[in-house]
């Protein structure tokens, strides 16, 4: 299923569902891991929705190894996004506005592959990412995690 994020559009559709989702800036030293997503092409966070049933830090581990096969260990909330100029659209018809739980999360171990829902999986050097292709609501969760502040950005 494809998707297109509208941010700040004025030609954005109006969202009639919130989604509670999760995301993760995984370091290694001065690299993070992002992933290409197969639904819009562009480098994201690793992340998904919170099933019924699990916790949010359930959810996080969860799509972190569905995704990258990785396993971590979360340091931290870095940032709660629900900017309700961050539209999603998806091709099925559901149109929702962002809501994201960003954490700060170190690997523990795994073996790191691509899932289904991406088309690249890769450490990125922090100094390289403006060399890739990512979409200004996720640098925005990128650049606070970045920051390493004790307390969480509520954007």
């Amino acid at each position: 299923m494809g998707r297109i994020d509208y941010y700040h559009e004025q030609n954005a559709p109006k969202a009639t569902r919130i989604v509670p989702a999760v995301s993760a800036v995984i370091r290694n030293e001065q690299q993070i891991l992002l992933q290409q997503r197969s639904d819009n092409g562009k480098w994201a966070l690793p992340g998904g929705n919170v099933d019924c049933g699990e916790s949010v830090l359930e959810a996080i581990k969860r799509e972190i190894r569905e995704e990258t096969g990785l396993e971590i260990i979360v340091d931290r909330i870095s940032g709660v996004y629900s900017d309700p100029n961050h539209i999603i659209a998806y091709t099925d018809g559901e149109i929702r506005q962002q809501f994201s739980i960003c954490f700060a999360a170190e690997s523990t171990g795994g073996l790191l592959h691509k899932s289904d829902e991406s088309l690249a999986v890769s450490w990125v050097h922090i100094d390289k990412l403006d060399d890739y292709d990512i979409h200004p609501a996720q640098r925005v969760r990128i650049d606070d995690a970045l920051q390493d502040r004790k307390s969480a950005f509520i954007r």
